[in-house]
């Protein structure tokens, strides 16, 4: 069965032209383009049901761009998220009118500031937003801005907690949005605390919040900068540090669900980590603890640089080597059995939460 005979002209007077994108509407059952001109619509006529006629449209666009009348490539589908699709191709990905190939190109590694423009086009969704503004190229592009503004006004009307996260964090990346935005978005993590991670996540060291330097700050700060755990511990004691610990108290004294757990528990092991070679994945926190003396030993020679400036500075080493073991893992036991969120889950991983805030306290001044 071919196109109907209108559908066919005006599609074919409308690829003669330079096209940038193409859309469908099913249920308008209308083809959208975009083109140096601007936008250009034209009216589908089905000959036969619908489904199987915007089927017939999408194997017509792809033999005039690919050559080929399969559509967009099954085989290349199980790459689409994985950022796989070649970069010679997202210009035509984006002229099959098929959504998952747009979904292919925002997850590619090749993207420009011009081809997000297209794909925007597109599918403009905080899903698309989010997967474009993960490439540098298009966040310090036009598009960036652009991109990021629509994600704080869509923040309100997000609902899963892990897309939040996601989003505070793109949109925090430098120049993006400005100061008062910023603030804004700090003002309503009271409600939403998945937002504080997003912070933590992306400007760890300039949060909207002020915190006095721990005491000992100066004296592990003039130690020599090779030593890691002093230089570790020197961030710790800053007051940017004291004000990420504080933050990271207020989300694990009551993550909303397990995704912010999961999220929180990542986050400490990040920030806290003395060496990024070093993944411990613990799945029991008394063998976590047990570990630590190990831990010491490696770092013996800092520790004992660190000890003959202050003496007192065990227990706050003890919390770093403990805080930079923390990892997801510790949950996959309990989170691999249930699906519970709120007061339910916070009260199965108190023995953690617990134990962690017990360690963070150790970072605070008495």
């Amino acid at each position: 069965m071919n196109l109907s005979d209108q559908d066919q002209l005006r599609l074919n007077v409308l690829l003669a032209q330079s096209l940038h994108a193409i859309r469908i509407d099913e249920s308008r059952m209308e083809l959208h383009a975009l083109s140096d001109k601007g936008e250009a619509k034209v009216n589908l006529h089905a000959n036969c049901k619908d489904e199987k006629y915007l089927k017939l449209v999408r194997q017509w666009l792809s033999t005039q761009v690919l050559g080929s009348p399969g559509g967009y490539p099954v085989f290349l589908k199980r790459w689409t998220r994985m950022g796989q699709a070649r970069d010679y191709s997202l210009e035509k990905l984006l002229l099959l009118g098929e959504p998952e190939a747009v979904v292919a190109v925002v997850h590619a590694n090749g993207l420009t500031n011009e081809i997000a423009r297209r794909a925007w086009w597109c599918a403009p969704s905080s899903e698309t937003a989010r997967c474009l503004l993960e490439s540098n190229h298009v966040a310090q592009g036009s598009m960036g801005p652009e991109l990021a503004n629509f994600l704080v006004e869509f923040l309100p009307f997000e609902e899963s907690s892990k897309a939040m996260m996601s989003s505070v964090r793109l949109i925090l990346q430098s120049n993006l949005v400005d100061e008062e935005t910023k603030q804004d978005i700090w003002k309503r993590a009271k409600r939403r605390n998945a937002f504080y991670v997003g912070f933590i996540k992306q400007c760890p060291d300039s949060l909207p919040l002020e915190s006095e330097a721990h005491p000992q700050f100066d004296t592990v700060n003039h130690l020599d900068k090779s030593n890691i755990l002093a230089k570790k511990l020197a961030r710790l004691f800053s007051p940017q540090g004291q004000a990420v610990i504080e933050t990271i108290k207020v989300v694990i004294n009551k993550p909303n669900d397990q995704d912010v757990a999961v999220e929180i528990f990542n986050t400490i092991g990040e920030y806290c980590s003395i060496d990024s070679e070093d993944k411990y994945r613990w799945r029991d926190i008394n063998e976590l603890e047990q570990f630590i003396p190990n831990r010491c030993d490696q770092h013996k020679d800092d520790i004992n640089h660190i000890t003959n400036t202050w003496p007192d500075a065990m227990p706050s080493i003890h919390a770093l080597l403990y805080l930079s073991m923390i990892s997801e893992s510790l949950l996959d036991p309990i989170f691999g059995v249930t699906d519970a969120i709120g007061s339910v889950m916070r009260k199965r991983i108190s023995h953690l939460t617990d134990s962690i805030i017990k360690q963070l306290d150790m970072l605070k001044p008495k």
